[in-house]
């Protein structure tokens, strides 16, 4: 006849030296995050500033697919991409349109492309006050706003 051994596993469980650790740092992060904003430290990590060298007035209309069409403020047609082709513009575009209806703002308002002295490229949208460093998301994606701002000043 066979015996069958069974064997129990040790309980595994977090040290309490490390339990405790992780808790007392998550609390100093916490205090020093306070201490910062109430003796009102600023930011580190926000672009440099810089004068704005040109600012474009665009309606950008995306939708689901990765489609969008660009349009300057006086309704000239900037771009018309497919959804192959949209991809970052349409994302950009979904966004502006998910924040706007989250606040009730009218969907086709423009929103701003601001060209500054350091090269920096943002989107500020004047319905939300939302607005994103364009060039937190690659030189690739800033690029294909630069293309926008550069056909919208054309016209000019």
């Amino acid at each position: 006849m066979t015996h069958v051994h069974v064997s129990k596993k040790p309980n595994e469980t977090i040290p309490a030296v490390a339990l405790w650790s992780m808790f007392a740092m998550v609390i100093l992060v916490l205090c020093a995050v306070t201490i910062a904003k109430v003796i009102g430290m600023p930011a580190t990590a926000t672009p440099p500033a810089a004068d704005i060298t040109a600012m474009v007035a665009l309606r950008i209309d995306a939708d689901q697919s990765g489609a969008v069409r660009v349009y300057h403020e006086d309704g000239t047609l900037l771009a018309d991409m497919s959804g192959d082709e949209g991809g970052f513009i349409a994302g950009v575009g979904r966004v502006i349109d998910r924040n706007r209806t989250q606040a009730g703002a009218p969907l086709d308002a423009p929103v701003h492309i601001i060209w500054r002295e350091n090269n920096r490229l943002s989107i500020f949208d004047p319905q939300t006050e939302w607005q994103a460093d364009l060039m937190g998301f690659g030189a690739v994606n800033s690029r294909a706003f630069a293309m926008l701002v550069a056909k919208a000043m054309k016209g000019k």
